[in-house]
């Protein structure tokens, strides 16, 4: 029988398999048993503060160990752990600490200075990973509490864990994920990358507040595998770690893979024990996939998904990635709902569905569909249209996309959609021909103010070392393999693209000095 909250999941692995490696960290390693101890203690001590039920309990590390643990402490209270974005500014932590309404925050030394300068007068207690700047240390904190289980189970749907959105559309949204979303979300995660637990071992640099940093660290702890653990994502370290840990899974985005690969000596590295990649979080180009397929020499996984949705919701599977094949095409697209999921495509206008390979906006339905936005009734409503039913309820991603042959296949958010000249332009499309350029190592497409059309393509383009090319070579590049009306109208070369902590383009950033003395401002 299946697990249906996070702690039931954790003491069976401690009545299963006490002295079994769980995590293995750059400072210790930890058994299941140490796991469920350390958040005993933790759990005991956040009573002592009065901390309960639904009481948001926060933190903001890099070490994804200590996070896990505060998760369960919270969780064995019935409380609700909420890992912080560390990238954020003062102000921005500010904002999600006192929009949670956290009650106690554990923070790395690194990040004290920013916590100073801002007020959470709800919080309890502050307390750090590491020593420094005065705070109680977390594991000396713990050690003065009692081991013994508060035996709190909670139920299936409570909200276990409160991740927030970037907030590229605005202020960022608390996203409630109940223990039944992160059980079943996990469940299928370990099925879609064939986890198969103490036969397997992960490897996760991503962070905790990214659904797949801690979906990363969640699932091999349920299916009682290892889990390798670093705190921040070093190319070069993150090979070493593979060979030394025989590591047989993983997920990186993109991202990760392009600096993995360009690492010197990559060829020569052992991969011999890595089974299957997953990978996602922003779009792959063939070019990146197909050179990760030669040098890895493992399976690959797309995987497609939204923290809203706790997770996965297309995957594209091992036997489908078939570069220089028959269904090479493939490659292009998200793959196929996973066991769990249903989709649709509608017209963002109408609220109908389109036919199959016209584009709209991509709509999700499953039971881990996430309980709601916190304290944000008309946002819930809002990405619900048609409510709630006994799957999980209708719920619209922002993403657009068309299915063809039961493949989905992302074009963009809708809101990073281009209308030039009153044509609709994907920047996936055009970076995908992109990618192919034997200079270009990374680029980002975005529109730009035009009088004449309206928005302009514009190519953002980071080269390969030793590599030179100029707009000009770029823009024709593109002209041979797309419609003109899609191809850039003018490229900057730049040194690198801006990207959050899990490797996701902000493109944002990039529009912003073109689109602040205009009128309309895209997404």
């Amino acid at each position: 029988m299946r697990d249906t909250t996070l702690t039931e999941a954790v003491r069976r692995q401690y009545r299963e398999r006490p002295d079994a490696t769980a995590f293995i960290t750059p400072q210790r390693t930890w058994t299941f048993a140490d796991i469920h101890v350390e958040s005993n203690r933790v759990a005991q001590g956040l009573a002592s503060l009065g901390i309960g039920p639904d009481d948001r309990v926060a933190c903001l590390t890099r070490h994804t160990d200590e996070a896990v643990v505060l998760l369960m402490a919270a969780c064995k209270i019935g409380a609700v752990g909420m890992p912080v974005n560390w990238r954020l500014a003062p102000p921005e932590i500010e904002y999600v600490l006192n929009n949670g309404d956290a009650k106690f925050l554990m923070v790395d030394q690194v990040f004290q200075d920013a916590v100073a300068r801002i007020s959470v007068p709800g919080l309890r207690l502050t307390v750090a990973t590491d020593a420094g700047a005065g705070l109680p240390v977390f594991a000396d904190w713990r050690a003065g509490f009692s081991p013994e289980d508060t035996g709190s189970d909670g139920r299936p749907e409570d909200t276990a864990l409160q991740l927030f959105s970037s907030g590229t559309t605005g202020l960022p949204k608390g996203i409630e994920l109940t223990h039944a979303n992160l059980i079943l979300m996990n469940a299928m995660y370990a099925e879609n990358t064939g986890f198969d637990g103490e036969h397997s071992v992960f490897f996760n640099a991503l962070p905790v507040f990214h659904i797949a940093g801690i979906n990363s660290a969640l699932m091999p702890l349920i299916e009682g595998g290892r889990n390798v653990l670093l705190p921040d994502f070093d190319p070069a370290r993150v090979i070493a770690a593979i060979g030394e840990h025989r590591v047989s899974h993983t997920f990186l985005v993109p991202a990760m893979m392009l600096f993995m690969l360009q690492v010197p000596g990559v060829e020569k590295a052992d991969f011999s024990s890595l089974r299957r990649i997953a990978y996602g979080g922003s779009p792959a180009g063939e070019k990146l996939l197909i050179d990760a397929q030669r040098i890895f020499r493992c399976e690959l996984l797309q995987i497609y998904g939204m923290t809203e949705a706790a997770g996965t919701l297309t995957a594209l599977s091992p036997e489908d990635h078939d570069p220089g094949g028959p269904r090479a095409d493939l490659l292009r697209s998200a793959g196929k709902p996973i066991r769990s999921v249903d989709l649709r495509i509608v017209d963002p206008g109408t609220m109908e569905d389109v036919r199959e390979g016209e584009v709209g906006e991509i709509w999700v339905r499953a039971l881990h569909n996430m309980k709601g936005y916190w304290r944000n009734r008309k946002a819930t409503e809002d990405v619900f249209p048609k409510g709630r039913d006994e799957r999980g309820g209708w719920m619209r991603t922002g993403d657009a996309g068309y299915l063809r042959d039961g493949y989905l296949y992302i074009h963009d958010r809708i809101k990073d959609m281009i209308i030039s000249g009153g044509e609709n332009i994907y920047p996936a499309e055009v970076e995908n021909a992109l990618s192919f350029h034997p200079a270009v190592a990374e680029c980002a497409v975005i529109g730009v103010p035009d009088e004449k059309w309206g928005e302009a393509v514009k190519a953002c383009v980071v080269l390969k070392p030793g590599m030179t090319a100029d707009a000009r070579d770029i823009i024709d590049f593109t002209r041979e393999r797309l419609a003109h009306y899609k191809c850039p109208k003018s490229v900057d070369i730049m040194s690198s693209l801006p990207r959050n902590p899990s490797g996701k383009l902000l493109k944002r950033i990039l529009r912003e000095p073109y689109w602040k003395a205009a009128e309309r401002q895209v997404g």
